[in-house]
């Protein structure tokens, strides 16, 4: 009997990465198309009935195209760099709270938040195996911004599990039952967004691949499949995002609404994009220790307190 579970869980794990693999495909075709009419232009149209077959193509071109590699570069760091960035990705996509099947544990929160913040580590090593001063400078920033942010998202998370005094997500289900949390950490949603945006290296916080000024940043020596490998790594950290804010936020629910919710906040990721330029980077720096730092301090001293009085005189 548990060799037949253990088989139908692999199943299941194999299913779900290749249903990944698959929304990041249709998830780039979205972006470009919603870009392309926020440009007043129509996107990929080409490949397939209005462009469908687009990221098909380019996955296919990306990786028949010959892979090269820096001749002075660091060979098996700059090779593995994007294959444990991807490994990273997926393996984020686990603690996805089925009703069913598959894996489910009650520290499921801090596994997001551990292989969440190991991402960065293969984006310094893809930068500095390439020996070259762009990455280098591109891995640096990408530190530097995600380290900050984490601090922010880290203490906005603790406010939710002061809350609710549990760190399985599924239990999230069930205390927004009737009201969203959207409404009682309102001021909490805006910085957890804006902080996924920079986070995430979205604009106007792409600073790690900042085109009019590293090149390509971390990736400027990869193609071909390599790059391919860490774009694949960002779209699906990307779309794991945009469910754990539907879960925070927005309740959450296995039906037609929760998906819904999720191409409602993947529109806002979008839209921002479209229409907002660049951030300098030292007042994003500054955004994060000087404003967001003392503003979620002071939030989870009041969210803190108020779990402490319904406790002590509530009920």
């Amino acid at each position: 009997m548990i060799f037949f579970d253990i088989i139908l869980i692999v199943i299941s794990i194999l299913i779900l990465i290749i249903f990944v693999l698959v929304g990041v495909a249709f998830l780039t075709l979205l972006e470009r198309k919603v870009l392309g009419y926020i440009q007043i232009r129509k996107g990929p149209n080409k490949v397939g009935f209005i462009g469908i077959f687009q990221p098909f193509g380019d996955a296919i071109k990306l990786f028949t195209k010959e892979q090269i590699y820096p001749f002075l570069s660091n060979y098996i760091i700059y090779y593995l760099s994007p294959i444990i960035n991807l490994f990273l990705a997926l393996i984020l996509w686990l603690r996805i709270p089925f009703l069913s099947i598959l894996l489910n544990f009650n520290f499921s929160f801090l596994y997001f938040l551990i292989i969440s913040s190991l991402g960065v580590y293969t984006i310094i090593l893809a930068g500095w195996a390439s020996n070259r001063n762009y990455s280098i400078l591109g891995s640096l920033r990408s530190v530097a911004q995600t380290i900050s942010y984490e601090v922010r998202l880290a203490l906005i998370l603790l406010c939710f599990l002061f809350f609710i005094l549990r760190f399985n997500m599924l239990d999230f289900l069930f205390y927004q039952k009737y009201i969203w949390f959207l409404i009682i950490y309102f001021p909490l949603c805006l910085i957890w967004f804006i902080s996924r945006l920079a986070e995430t290296n979205r604009t106007p916080f792409d600073f790690a691949e900042g085109e009019s000024e590293l090149v390509s940043g971390f990736n400027v020596e990869y193609r071909a499949g390599g790059f391919a490998l860490i774009f694949l790594a960002e779209y699906s950290n990307i779309l794991f995002i945009r469910i754990i804010c539907s879960l925070l936020f927005l309740g959450f629910g296995l039906n037609f609404m929760f998906f819904i919710k999720i191409i409602f906040i993947r529109f806002l990721w979008i839209w921002v994009r479209g229409t907002l330029p660049r951030y300098r980077y030292d007042k994003l720096i500054y955004l994060a220790w000087k404003t967001y730092l003392p503003v979620c301090l002071n939030f989870l001293v009041f969210y803190i307190g108020i779990k402490i009085f319904l406790l002590n005189f509530i009920l």
